[in-house]
């Protein structure tokens, strides 16, 4: 039996078996007298593997499952990338629904978390990710909420929250340009960026500024391969100017929040964060307008000039590939070739029918590339953040929750969703891998010193001692429509005592089969030596252990 972290010591002697991937390796033969011509063989068609489907669940899903990477290896890349186009299933729009700020009684915890905090919407997310069929819109939409920021840590409606992250589910596999267009107009991000209420007579800048900088071209001029443009002395060159933003930010004045009920727009409680802007004629700067190459006419309507500012940024020569760059670090890795860059920001620009910001085409283009597919290069390691790690060792193990108990836990992992320090989201796509002067990283940025411990103390918790009784898992009796979580050990027990059918589960959903034997042995070994009088209680300790050895490895952390 276990106690409190004792069989972490076996755990730990045994991860570093597992902090390598012992791939396989081809060899070619040379002739020997150089006399004889040989007709060289022709190249056999590669064989789509369940390692390869595995491998696609990792970038295209919150974490592969027997049944997912079944499916993937019956329909194929593209075919199974077909049905997860039209698959549904997520959705955030029955959350919603604004209330007055006035709504709760003093004191009253349950109301307040209920309608102003991350909670609802947050705890919908980590179900639909863990549960729903729609995994790769949800993985999509994931991204897109992590480059075009809006957070509790500023705004705390639970039903804003749920409406901008809506917007992300709606255009995944849309169009960018409406997502710009949505999200520009939103009352949850217009009081987020200070967008709301701005006056011609002191029009804020914040959110035109970060609107340019991070949500659409990015700071610096680009290349289509994603590479900075350089002018004659080797400097970058900037994408817009002091001049630009204060151009955008006029364009962007007279707007304020719908308010409930037909309330006056002097009413501060009936702000409604879930629709989008109404417009204040008299607050709105009618005079001519200049920015980023774009003119807008004096008398244009306040509809025109958004139209402009989002037009104008969505059609910038950087927006391709700042965008394309963005989208591939969060799906398959940080370090793209320029070449893969290019490929995906070609699609982007005209996805082959003449329509620019396609992002089903962009996505398509990201997971069918030969980078994507190929053989894992030296550079292609992206470090698993830590929704990711938690969704992805829920979905190995099999769960079914209302997500309350990953809300709980992802405050101290370093990424609580939906609830971003700043704009600049939890850690940016070019933070570098530590001791490398190349090489990016970006969610090494939260690897500090407390957060590995606690990364490695949840998997600890949720597989060693993940059984269904853990008080964690419990019902929350004040959360309303909550349920509980339950970790469904049955399958791991259905595998009794045959160990290698467990490590070829755990070798196959974990790390797309690429496990040596040796390390599948080290599994096997650490599996065996734990013994019960009762056979599904022994087969699911075995198989706990197994995957805290696993979950707990560089191997794991690491996807590739």
């Amino acid at each position: 039996m276990f106690g409190p972290r004792v069989s972490a010591a076996l755990g730990v002697a045994l991860v570093t078996l597992l902090a390598g991937c012992g791939g396989g390796s081809s060899s070619t033969g040379t002739s020997a007298g150089g006399v004889v011509s040989v007709t060289p063989a022709p190249t056999p068609t590669p064989t789509f593997t369940e390692g390869d489907a595995a491998r696609l669940a990792k970038q295209a899903s919150f974490g592969p499952t027997p049944a997912l990477v079944a499916r993937i290896k019956e329909l194929g890349v593209n075919g199974w990338l077909d049905e997860q186009f039209a698959a549904t299933g997520s959705t955030y729009s029955d959350l919603a629904v604004e209330v007055r700020r006035d709504f709760c009684t003093s004191g009253d915890t349950v109301c307040t978390r209920q309608h102003f905090s991350r909670t609802p919407a947050a705890m919908r997310f980590y179900a639909d990710a863990v549960m729903a069929p729609d995994q790769l819109r949800q993985r999509v939409a994931f991204a897109l909420g992590q480059m075009v920021v809006a957070s509790e840590a500023e705004v705390n409606s639970a039903a804003g929250i749920a409406a901008f992250n809506q917007i992300f589910l709606d255009n995944a596999f849309g169009n960018f340009r409406d997502v710009l267009a949505r999200a520009t107009m939103l009352g949850y991000m217009g009081d987020y960026l200070d967008m709301a209420d701005s006056n011609k007579s002191a029009p804020s800048e914040n959110y035109a500024r970060e609107f340019l900088q991070l949500f659409s071209m990015g700071p610096d001029q680009l290349n289509m391969d994603g590479t900075p443009k350089l002018d004659a002395t080797g400097a970058r060159q900037p994408n817009y100017t002091s001049e630009d933003i204060r151009g955008v930010a006029r364009a962007l004045t007279g707007w304020t929040y719908a308010r409930l009920g037909g309330a006056a727009i002097t009413d501060g409680n009936a702000r409604d964060y879930s629709q989008p802007m109404i417009s204040v004629p008299t607050r709105y700067d009618n005079t001519a307008k200049s920015f980023l190459g774009t003119s807008v006419a004096a008398g244009a309507t306040q509809e025109a000039s958004v139209a402009a500012v989002v037009d104008a940024a969505f059609n910038n020569a950087s927006t391709a590939p700042f965008v394309a760059k963005f989208l591939i670090a969060h799906l398959v890795t940080p370090n793209p070739t320029p070449a893969y860059v290019g490929r995906v920001a070609a699609v982007f620009a005209n996805n082959g029918s003449g329509v620019r910001g396609d992002l089903k085409a962009v996505v398509r283009a990201i997971l069918t590339d030969a980078e994507a597919r190929g053989a894992p290069g030296a550079a292609s390691g992206k470090v698993k953040e830590p929704v990711l790690l938690m969704a992805g060792l829920a979905r190995v193990i099999g769960f079914t929750t209302d997500g309350y108990v990953f809300v709980n836990r992802d405050t101290s992992m370093g990424q609580p969703v939906m609830r971003a320090p700043s704009v600049f989201n939890f850690y940016p796509t070019d933070y570098p891998l530590p001791g490398s002067i190349t090489l990016k990283s970006p969610a090494s940025k939260l690897l500090n010193t407390s957060n590995v411990l606690r990364w490695h103390n949840f998997v600890y918790d949720w597989t060693i001692g993940g059984d269904a009784t853990r008080a964690e898992f419990a019902l929350d009796a004040g959360l309303p429509n909550s349920s509980l979580t339950q970790p469904l050990w049955s399958g791991w027990e259905a595998f009794g005592t045959d160990l290698d059918s467990m490590v070829a589960r755990v070798d196959l959903l974990m790390f797309a089969n690429t496990l040596t034997q040796t390390q599948k042995d080290a599994l096997k070994a650490a599996a065996a030596a734990i013994t019960h009088a009762d056979p599904l209680i022994q087969a699911r300790k075995r198989a706990q252990m197994m995957l805290y050895i696993a979950a707990s490895s560089p191997l794991f952390l690491v996807d590739r």
